[in-house]
């Protein structure tokens, strides 16, 4: 497995500043943040160019927005975006796209899976000669509700989307913190795992037994290592499902300068997550 992390914890640091990084640090790939890093479709190419001249693998490229937003106007507008970016990251020959489903509040559930669906089948066909796979992340939004982040979810979109190039950025740590078991949850989507997010979660047992579920501040993101998820036993079930992707660091550890504080702890944190997960895999 190639490991690398995902550029949205430098987003207020130049391009050419974290891929400087990203090789001088050791790191074997790098998940680029659209939002932080590529604003517009044709600077794809020179942002895929210059990582790669630093000999880092561009692992995929992440491109945040409600898809299912109920705007009709800003829907429209992000899916047409969404549409030339897919065609520029096929043309760069960087391998995953993803993208987040969301929610539209006032359509029902399955109105909601058909719509994005539709959508997912479209990039799909429109991208078939690149062979660009399309995968989602399992965050589950602003609201905990956004569509395809749960294992009943995926189940949903799967019947839905049954071309492989539609798969999943896997991250335990957000099914830590609704309650979901992360290794059963990837034994059962074992062969549409496209990228793994390498985060982790902690769980304040007695601030969560004072404020309950709905309160706030009882669990806290943190790098691989340092929360609930047992690394070893993750990643060897990875692997034995035949995982051989990249495990992309999403650095968002307070303890660690994130969000956009001291730039050094940030680092440090990236370092730290590299070093851990290189000791897991090297003991498997």
């Amino acid at each position: 497995m190639k490991i690398g992390f995902y550029t949205s914890t430098f987003n207020d640091r130049s391009f050419e500043e974290v891929v400087d990084f990203a090789a001088s640090a050791g790191f074997d790939a790098i998940e680029i943040d659209v939002g932080g890093h590529i604003k517009t479709p044709d600077q794809v190419e020179a942002a895929v160019a210059l990582a790669r001249s630093r000999n880092l693998f561009v692992s995929s490229i992440t491109y945040f927005g409600n898809q299912l937003d109920a705007d009709r106007a800003k829907r429209e507008a992000l899916r047409a975006k969404t549409a030339e970016f897919a065609g520029a990251i096929g043309e760069a020959g960087v391998p995953i796209f993803v993208i987040f489903p969301g929610r539209d509040d006032t359509a029902s559930d399955e109105a909601n899976y058909d719509d994005f669906a539709d959508f997912a089948n479209g990039l799909i066909a429109e991208t078939q000669s690149y062979g660009l796979t399309f995968a989602i992340e399992n965050w589950p939004g602003p609201k905990d509700n956004f569509i395809g982040t749960t294992p009943r979810g995926w189940q949903e979109l799967f019947q839905r989307i049954r071309d492989p190039r539609f798969g999943l950025e896997f991250d335990p740590s957000h099914l830590i913190r609704i309650g979901v078991d992360p290794y059963r949850a990837m034994e059962a989507v074992k062969d549409r795992i496209s990228i793994l997010h390498a985060k982790d979660t902690a769980i304040d047992k007695e601030s969560l037994q004072a404020v309950g579920y709905h309160g706030k501040g009882w669990w806290q993101y943190k790098l691989p290592g340092l929360g609930l998820i047992d690394w070893p036993r993750f990643l060897r079930q990875a692997r034995g499902a035949g995982f051989d992707g990249t495990l992309s660091i999403e650095h968002e550890d307070a303890a660690y300068g994130w969000p956009g504080k001291d730039l050094a702890a940030r680092k440090e944190g990236e370092r730290l997550g590299l070093d851990y997960l290189r000791n897991v895999l090297s003991g498997l």
